[in-house]
């Protein structure tokens, strides 16, 4: 039971501190583009919301590709970084964060335009009318209102990125103690015929994120099931 703590102890960490990164930087952008989506009519508008929700139905080793594309070596992205920063993304687990907030994105995204377009947008011109400027009108007004689902939508993103496993494996690799995450270590333990260690680390992650999901379903009743209905 030690040996199965000890072999759990990094491997959980790394997943905590990569799905923790990986669902501020979700939350940061996908509050954003949300609420322009809910607040703003422009030529194409839909086609974005379809692409922003992508990473929600590719397979995780499609967006894989398509990050090892963009951050390798000879990526438009991360030739640039190599070559300006010295900065390498792959198989590192500030790449697993990248890949584990392209494939939770859309469960932030989603809920919190849904969130934003539940506000009546009356109260928001009662504010203007009041001398309210814009950021005031979203912080006071608006946020304020949304924020149940826009929390509740991170806690989905969370745990879908405590649970990633094909866009981080391709992106960082497998390095126990740098990019080794709990669900690659799963598969690591299968494969190796440890069905002990698998077994512990199973009920671990799945633990984490029962809870995870029982506490959003708390905040936001009736959409945790349909993350995409608005």
């Amino acid at each position: 039971m030690m040996a199965s703590l000890d072999a759990a102890w990094v491997p959980l960490l790394l997943s905590l501190r990569v799905a923790g990164l990986a669902t501020l930087f979700a939350l940061g952008i996908g509050i954003g583009v949300a609420w322009l989506l809910a607040r703003r009519a422009f030529r194409g508008k839909e086609l974005l919301d379809t692409l922003l929700t992508l990473p929600m139905v590719l397979p995780p080793t499609v967006l894989g590709y398509y990050l090892l594309v963009l951050l390798g070596r000879h990526g438009w992205l991360g030739g640039w970084l190599r070559e300006q920063f010295g900065i390498n993304l792959i198989f590192s687990w500030q790449g697993a964060v990248i890949a584990a907030a392209v494939v939770a994105f859309p469960l932030v995204f989603k809920p919190a335009r849904a969130a934003f377009e539940s506000v009546d947008p009356q109260l928001e011109d009662a504010a203007r009318v009041l001398g309210q400027h814009e950021i005031a009108v979203f912080c006071r007004v608006t946020l304020p209102l949304a924020w149940r689902g826009i929390l509740a939508g991170a806690l989905l993103a969370f745990a879908r990125a405590m649970g990633e496993f094909g866009a981080t494996l391709m992106v960082a690799g497998s390095i126990p103690g740098k990019t080794q995450t709990l669900s690659i270590a799963v598969y690591e333990a299968v494969q190796a015929g440890h069905d002990e260690l698998a077994l512990f680390l199973v009920l671990l992650i799945s633990s984490v994120c029962i809870a995870v999901l029982l506490l959003a379903a708390h905040l936001l009743p009736g959409r945790i099931a349909n993350p995409i209905q608005r």
